[in-house]
């Protein structure tokens, strides 16, 4: 069976060597130990670009990528003894992943999430409409006896779960159609998290061997996750549920255990058990935005002594709990402050965007209108080379943005408040154009 694999490669790896992956990517057999018609990808059927990634990782280089994938067999060979550590036969493994390949297409998207690379308010807008708000409405009148037994169960919001669902893939329509063996073993393999996906390809060798999901419906994003509400092969492992007691965790034909697992996911994960993820607020000119920090935990009461309200007028109804406040788009736009829940949406996926759009689905399902507060949608968004080009500027300047790789996150905006302040500017954090050309004319 090894040796099947190294025949079934040496064309591929021919190409590499001689730099004709880009053209040949798209024509190479896609099935790897699934059925074909489960391994075409009828989302997406681009070839890899051939050019250097867009995050300026030295992994993500054209030439990188190229080498990765000349070395892809013995990649996966090297992965063996993890495999057999998890205690999936070597049978198994061969039969598994004699016919993979590496899906070089993957390498354009790795950088491209819109959760990191659009305007929040433009994420906002293809995530929370009126169209899947109805549609969630539908959703949950539907499975309403399983979101029932949920919540009994594990004490999570129904209207959380049916928000992910949303969010996720549009109460499944876009849950992508790639075959997550290979999806997972690219990523293990070729590119800049290999660390992180050789777990997610263990776990979903794992998940194939024993048969909790058949092969055939084994499919999902081109980063692996799977299901209506996409679960990542080891999340599956630590969180899928027998919903309907038919022996079986299967979280993509079976609403109870969708439903279940999705809740047991965020219940493990550390929801609390009626509290909600956060309120927007109107700030006060006289704010001192240094607090904007996930670091600076205070109570509402507290964040009202600052000046601090929830905007429409509203009370908050628990001015004891406590929460960090979040300004995603500077002093132009709204704030938000985010209660331990927000924190918990973030482990399913560690983007502010990402959670400030499920809650604010969630709320609209639950009958909630829209954010009061108005976007700065005159400012520019920074292209992705722009986002990393000053991620590199700041820590040229001296601050500590992490690696450079364009997705602007806390610690980026922790930078930029710094450098805000050297110059002195509100220090809001907003990745502004003319932010940008403060830093590039070095003042």
């Amino acid at each position: 069976m090894r040796n099947t694999r190294k025949l079934f490669l040496a064309g591929f790896l021919a190409l590499a060597a001689g730099g004709g992956l880009a053209a040949a990517a798209g024509d190479i057999e896609q099935t790897g130990s699934i059925p074909a018609a489960a391994g075409v990808d009828r989302t997406d059927q681009r070839a890899w670009s051939g050019e250097d990634g867009a995050s300026g990782h030295p992994l993500m280089t054209a030439a990188a990528i190229r080498a990765a994938v000349a070395d892809f067999p013995h990649c996966i060979e090297r992965m063996w003894p993890l495999a057999a550590r998890h205690r999936i036969s070597r049978e198994s493994f061969d039969r598994m992943t004699a016919r993979l390949t590496p899906e070089l297409r993957i390498m354009d998207l790795l950088d491209s999430q819109p959760e990191f690379t659009k305007a929040v308010w433009d994420y906002l807008d293809i995530l929370v409409n009126e169209r899947r708000v109805a549609r969630g409405r539908e959703v949950l009148a539907k499975y309403s006896a399983q979101f029932d037994a949920a919540e009994r169960a594990y004490g999570v919001d129904r209207y959380i779960i049916a928000a992910i669902w949303g969010v996720e893939t549009d109460y499944g329509a876009i849950g992508g159609d790639r075959p997550v063996l290979r999806s997972t073993a690219t990523l293990a393999c070729v590119g800049r998290r290999q660390r992180y996906f050789r777990d997610e390809f263990i776990a979903a060798l794992d998940i194939l061997h024993r048969g909790d999901v058949r092969p055939d419906r084994f499919i999902g994003s081109w980063a692996g996750a799977f299901g209506p509400t996409q679960f990542m092969p080891t999340a599956f492992k630590r969180y899928a549920v027998d919903g309907d007691h038919d022996g079986r965790r299967d979280v993509i034909d079976s609403m109870p255990d969708l439903i279940a697992s999705t809740a047991n996911n965020l219940k493990k994960t550390g929801w609390q058990n009626g509290e909600t993820w956060g309120y927007e607020v109107v700030l006060p000119g006289t704010l001192d935005f240094m607090l904007a920090d996930r670091s600076r935990v205070m109570t509402i009461r507290e964040w009202e002594r600052h000046g601090i309200s929830r905007a429409g007028g509203r009370a908050f109804p628990r001015p004891d709990d406590r929460a960090f406040l979040l300004v995603p788009a500077g002093v132009q736009g709204p704030g938000f402050l985010m209660l331990p829940n927000f924190k918990v949406i973030m482990r399913y996926n560690p983007s502010e965007s990402y959670a400030l759009a499920i809650g604010h689905l969630a709320d609209r399902l639950r009958g909630g209108g829209p954010f009061v507060q108005d976007w700065p949608r005159y400012e520019r968004v920074l292209t992705r080379a722009e986002r990393l080009e000053l991620q590199q500027l700041l820590e040229r300047h001296g601050f500590d943005v992490g690696e450079p790789d364009g997705r602007l996150g806390a610690k980026t905006r922790e930078a930029l408040r710094d450098f805000q302040v050297r110059i002195g500017r509100i220090p809001d954090g907003f990745a502004s154009a003319g932010v940008l050309d403060s830093l590039r004319a070095g003042r």
